[in-house]
């Protein structure tokens, strides 16, 4: 893939750039399924989320450690706007927030997207009081043998994550890739904390390069504010299955993620991105997603792929229980003979394993 991105926004070509460059500093680490290979790259998404509670240190370690090309950051803001990784703002089910007592009175309800979300939320807290939080399981139901990292570590910035995949690159001798997502960016802008500038800074400071770090967001808008900054990254551009982009739906556009897809939709996106990322449901069906994708120049990376039952498609699941594993290597054979240049997952090392079948039988 080049890096040199073909930038202009579905919004209104709002933020068209290509420019200066941004020069890596990983040494001489060689590069493994990093941006620009033929090579299917495996995302660990949040980390080993399927491992470790998501978005940790021992998450991130764990998914490179299994052979993770790129790991996933989730961004938001904190009060004095500090970029930290969490799933969502909101911190109720990722954090022991609700075991301190000195910010019970932060709980509140806010209107994120359109739609209520009540809980305790970073852009309300300093980077100094998030430090005192733990991270525990996301889904405890699901994944309870996760729990027994609950209260072990921090809240990470991502300038730690990016620290930290220096450093494994450096321990693996891999070139291992950062993959932040920005998280509701309409909504941080509106309030004053907007993710992009904040973003440029790191990647700036850090001199990350095209094999070091791609940017990727559900909001066109992001994407082009992004661009606007002038750097030399790649650009994702992720797709929901049902709805619309909130940045469009805030802005009057009727354009849909299902209008993104077509082959119309897809041209456009080429125009100011160098992926697409749709759910792994959509490159099944419709069955011309990959090949539409691929003819405009797009590379495709599928998401989200777990290995409980619940998460498989009905021909791949093992027994009853929705929460034991299915045959997860059956579903990663079926995106890899399709020809999914990227998947994002859970559980790189089955992903890492899946690869390596798919390449011996080739």
């Amino acid at each position: 893939m080049s890096a040199q991105p073909r930038r202009r926004s579905i919004l209104l070509a709002a933020g068209a750039a290509t420019a200066a460059t941004a020069v890596g500093a990983v040494g001489a680490v060689p590069a493994a399924a990093a941006p620009g290979t033929s090579r299917p790259v495996v995302i660990g998404h949040r980390g080993a989320a399927g491992w470790r509670p998501e978005h940790t240190a021992a998450a991130y370690t764990y998914a490179v450690e299994t052979g993770a090309d790129w790991i996933e950051p989730d961004l938001v803001p904190t009060k004095d706007h500090v970029l930290v990784v969490r799933h969502e703002n909101e911190i109720s089910g990722t954090t022991d927030v609700a075991k301190h007592p000195e910010f019970a009175d932060r709980r509140t309800t806010k209107t994120v997207d359109g739609r209520p979300v009540t809980g305790w939320f970073t852009e309300d807290f300093t980077l100094a009081e998030l430090k005192t939080l733990r991270a525990v399981e996301r889904l405890p139901l699901i994944r309870n043998r996760n729990t027994v990292f609950d209260g072990r570590e921090p809240v990470m910035t991502f300038e730690e994550v990016v620290r930290l995949a220096r450093e494994l690159s450096r321990r693996h001798r891999r070139r291992i890739a950062v993959f932040p997502e920005t998280k509701h960016p309409t909504y941080f802008r509106s309030i004053g904390l907007p993710l992009e500038p904040a973003l440029a800074r790191i990647v700036r400071h850090y001199r990350l390069d095209a094999d070091e770090c791609v940017v990727q967001s559900f909001e066109p808008s992001s994407l082009a504010a992004f661009a606007e900054e002038r750097l030399r990254l790649p650009l994702w551009q992720a797709l929901g299955t049902t709805g619309a982009p909130y940045d469009l739906v805030a802005a009057g556009d009727p354009t849909t993620y299902k209008d993104m897809m077509t082959p119309e939709g897809l041209r456009k996106i080429a125009r100011y991105a160098d992926w697409i990322g749709p759910d792994k449901s959509s490159v099944v069906e419709p069955f011309t997603l990959l090949a539409d994708a691929h003819r405009a120049g797009l590379k495709v990376g599928a998401y989200t792929f777990r290995a409980e039952n619940q998460y498989l498609p009905a021909q791949f699941r093992r027994g009853t229980n929705p929460n034991e594993f299915g045959d997860a290597f059956a579903e990663y054979a079926l995106h890899f003979g399709r020809g999914v240049d990227a998947v994002v997952t859970d559980f790189p090392d089955v992903a890492v394993m899946a690869r390596d079948s798919a390449e011996a039988r080739d």
